[in-house]
């Protein structure tokens, strides 16, 4: 088909994946699988707007992801220097090596070191894939003029709403959640899943569905998690965080270890002991004023701890 996902794919020579701003764990592992899955055979680069959190560490080539848009230029700018005060700029080669020189004016410094702003700019993509996201705000990149004339392409579970003057093709429709369609169209599109990219996947699922508790989980979606299983996908959801109370007393350094007596346990045991069992609480109360006089009669004298006597004997000639 024409308009099916791998002919457009076919067609494209440079591709870029944007993630939307704060993009979900889900959002992520999608865009990061689809990336992977593409970088042999195409030109293609991935990007969001909001910097990655510790949170996303976990999934496999996080750090292909850039915050800049574009890697086609390098752009060297002046911070507050006047541009009038450049008389003329020129480059050689030297050993084979290029070099730029800034020559200002007669009688005025050159821009010190701290003034100098280097950073990459340009993009040639012809075909932006848009991860998740709601509206175009979610994609500030997409009214850039480098990207005018870009075929755009959406992936998600919700259809996007885009400005009247943007036309795009939308792959989006109900799943547990993006990485699932992600794996459709992976499939459909005749790439195969490695291990990175199957973990990455089954991360993104599992995180999105809540551990597969969630509604929008289908018979679909195990079919889904059983191929990315034996294509090597291992499991590697985040771990509840551990809670004190789970560990016994003394475990945990810093934490004071509250001694109960005998009296404090025996009415935690008997919370609704009635009064006709009185005698038996005063012999439990015995009992302990018994066990803490024992205590007591085992503590040393008070003259063990007096410093000791010395005694001198007659020295012999």
């Amino acid at each position: 088909m024409e308009n099916s996902f791998k002919s457009i794919i076919d067609q494209s020579k440079s591709i870029l994946i944007l993630l939307p701003t704060r993009p979900y764990f889900d959002q992520v592992a999608a865009g990061l699988s689809l990336y992977l899955s593409l970088r042999d055979t195409k030109d293609i680069q991935i990007s969001s707007p909001t910097p990655m959190t510790v949170e996303f560490n976990r999934l496999i080539g996080v750090n292909r992801i850039a915050q800049e848009l574009g890697n086609k230029n390098l752009v060297i700018r002046f911070v507050d220097y006047k541009a009038n005060d450049i008389e003329r700029v020129s480059y050689d080669i030297e050993d084979g090596q290029f070099r730029l020189s800034v020559i200002p004016k007669q009688s005025i410094n050159p821009p010190s070191k701290d003034q100098v702003e280097l950073f990459y700019s340009g993009i040639s993509a012809d075909m932006i894939i848009l991860i998740g996201g709601a509206n175009e705000s979610h994609f500030p990149a997409t009214s850039s003029k480098e990207l005018v004339g870009a075929k755009l392409i959406h992936i998600g579970t919700r259809d996007i709403s885009l400005s009247s003057n943007k036309s795009f093709i939308s792959f989006s429709h109900p799943a547990s959640s993006i990485c699932e369609v992600i794996a459709g169209l992976i499939k459909e599109s005749g790439l195969s899943f490695n291990e990175d990219i199957a973990t990455n996947i089954l991360m993104g699922i599992e995180d999105a569905s809540n551990n597969f508790t969630d509604s929008t989980v289908t018979a679909e979606t195990f079919a889904v998690v059983a191929e990315l299983m034996r294509a090597g996908g291992k499991r590697t959801s985040a771990q509840p965080t551990p809670q004190r109370e789970n560990f016994p007393p003394g475990a945990i350094p810093g934490m004071q270890y509250r001694m109960q007596t005998p009296q404090q346990t025996y009415q935690q045991q008997q919370p609704e002991e009635k009064t006709g069992n009185a005698q038996t609480q005063d012999q439990g109360n015995e009992k302990t004023t018994e066990v803490l006089e024992e205590i007591n009669d085992e503590n040393p004298p008070n003259d063990w701890l007096a410093a000791p006597k010395i005694y001198k004997g007659t020295s012999i000639s």
